[in-house]
């Protein structure tokens, strides 16, 4: 019983410390908080929402291994055939959908910092996508603080103001959506994974994270 109440009581500590710096981080970029708010809810509730977008299918060679016995010793005989691989790809609406459509939104209200901003996105898809590693049966993985903090360095490295909040968190969302996922797109059906999920499912993804540290990181490093 002690054990649980302690779990509780971590839990809430822990969520309570997560919507707190996130708040922050979303004051940073310009959002209020019934805006951040919003935000946060309509992400939680998409993230287990996969819309989707393809069906892509290919052939390949499988090689299985069919056991014979034959006077007490027991031969491993190869069987070559080809079977058709199908992967569904989908868009997550919490994961994808709802950052870029925040980070349109950010460059819209501020002209001024889209040269700055795909700058900042081109060379941090370019890092994310040297990182990242295909795992079969899973996905596309990368190092959990790679994305942001190369977007933070990134975007303090081209500019210098009150936008560099901004540029992080652009770079950071659509660096890793771009470099992760987008990027690594071809050849998908090699996973062999049912469905595969642009911008991840089920919990608040790393790319909606993403976001949210580089703009905290690049706060830290203005500071010092």
């Amino acid at each position: 019983m002690l054990f649980a109440v302690l779990l509780l009581i971590f839990i809430f500590v822990a969520l309570f410390l997560f919507i707190g710096v996130t708040e922050v981080a979303f004051e940073k970029i310009g959002f209020s908080r019934a805006e951040f708010l919003a935000i946060l809810a309509l992400t939680f509730i998409g993230s287990f929402v996969n819309i989707p977008i393809r069906r892509v299918k290919s052939v390949e060679n499988v090689v299985e291994y069919e056991e014979v016995r034959y006077f007490w010793v027991t031969y491993r005989v190869p069987q070559f055939y080809s079977r058709q691989v199908t992967t569904l790809v989908t868009i997550n609406l919490g994961g994808a959908v709802i950052p870029i459509l925040v980070s349109v939104y950010l460059l819209s209200a501020h002209p001024s910092l889209i040269a700055y901003a795909l700058v900042g996105v081109a060379f941090s898809a370019l890092i994310v996508w040297l990182v990242a590693r295909r795992v079969e049966g899973v996905g596309i993985v990368t190092p959990a603080f790679v994305p942001p903090i190369a977007a933070a360095i990134i975007s303090i490295l081209i500019f210098h103001g009150a936008g560099v909040a901004i540029i992080a968190y652009v770079s950071g969302t659509l660096g890793a959506l771009i470099g992760a996922d987008l990027l690594n797109l071809r050849g998908i059906t090699k996973l062999r994974a049912p469905v595969v999920s642009i911008g991840g499912a089920g919990t608040f993804d790393g790319i909606f994270l993403t976001g949210i540290i580089a703009v905290l990181l690049v706060s830290l490093l203005a500071v010092v």
